[in-house]
């Protein structure tokens, strides 16, 4: 037997925007997600009111090497303890100069350590590549990584039983707001991304947790409406990239677009504010176009 605590990191002192989850069997427990280490804190805090320091973990599973996922996952390492993840994201842990660059280009570099906080390295020997459907026995919990391209190539979702983590391939839901897809450059392919909900949903779950935010207890009506909005904001960007509109003319539109299509949807301004801080909806213009861009080459 074993639990499932979903932990609120509380980002930019917010509520319900990202979260980690602890899974707690008969072993030491398994953390599912670090956040950014500018939720550290708040981590380290909700770890210690369930009983538990950052060495007393037997693990951290991770969904992909993007800041709001892994971002604290050295500070974890520092305490040896072993950090699993995708093949692809194990040189960017090793060294994240490059990670911190990518995504400096995004945010702007004044608003990196506000945003994220800092990103050390972690000794190769503490991280631990996984292959698609491997079964990763730890302790008395059995996982198997779901390797799932498209909102991130080096992005696995973790089935244990029949619930799976989803990263964020399984989009972004906040409170009763609608699903969204997060599209940020450089990785977005939406025929992958399509893929890999297929293969989700092949495995059966019977409910989903999302990194931003909490459980879903219908999955395939879930991921079919993520499907839905990924198409429809994929058509959208793509009438402007035919265009050839320009990315600062595409940007407010966009905004505003979404922001409407949340508001019919059933969000008000509060939790618009909520949808924006967990899933910028400026960062899909530069993900989506950049989608458009490789299509149109064909290199995707």
């Amino acid at each position: 037997m074993y639990t499932i605590q979903t932990i609120d990191l509380k980002f930019q002192q917010v509520e319900e925007t990202i979260a980690s989850f602890l899974i707690q069997g008969e072993g030491k427990p398994v953390l599912i997600e670090t956040g950014p280490h500018s939720t550290w804190i708040q981590l380290k805090f909700s770890l210690q009111h369930l009983g538990y320091q950052p060495k007393d973990l037997a693990a951290v599973l991770l969904t992909h090497i993007h800041f709001d996922h892994a971002g604290a996952a050295w500070e974890f390492a520092k305490a040896g303890v072993k950090v699993y993840l995708h093949p692809k994201g194990l040189e960017h842990l090793s060294n994240p100069e490059r990670l911190w660059n990518s995504a400096a280009k995004i945010y702007g570099n004044e608003q990196m350590d506000t945003l994220w906080g800092p990103m050390e390295s972690i000794d190769q020997s503490l991280l631990v590549p996984v292959e698609d459907k491997e079964q990763v026995l730890i302790e008395d919990l059995t996982f198997i990584p779901i390797h799932s391209p498209g909102h991130a190539s080096h992005h696995i979702a973790w089935q244990l039983d029949d619930m799976i983590f989803t990263g964020d391939v399984g989009g972004v839901k906040i409170n009763d707001g609608p699903v969204v897809p997060p599209c940020p450059p450089p990785d977005i392919d939406i025929e992958a991304w399509k893929a890999s909900v297929a293969k989700i949903l092949d495995r059966q779950p019977k409910g989903l947790y999302l990194t931003h935010f909490g459980k879903i207890i219908n999955p395939k009506e879930h991921l079919d409406q993520l499907i839905e909005i990924l198409d429809d904001w994929a058509r959208w960007i793509k009438k402007r990239f035919d265009n050839k509109d320009q990315v600062d003319d595409i940007t407010p539109e966009f905004m505003k677009y979404t922001a409407k299509q949340l508001e019919s949807k059933g969000a008000d301004k509060n939790l618009q504010k909520l949808y924006e801080l967990a899933n910028p909806s400026w960062m899909s213009v530069g993900g989506l176009l950049r989608y458009w861009k490789l299509k149109k080459e064909n290199r995707l």
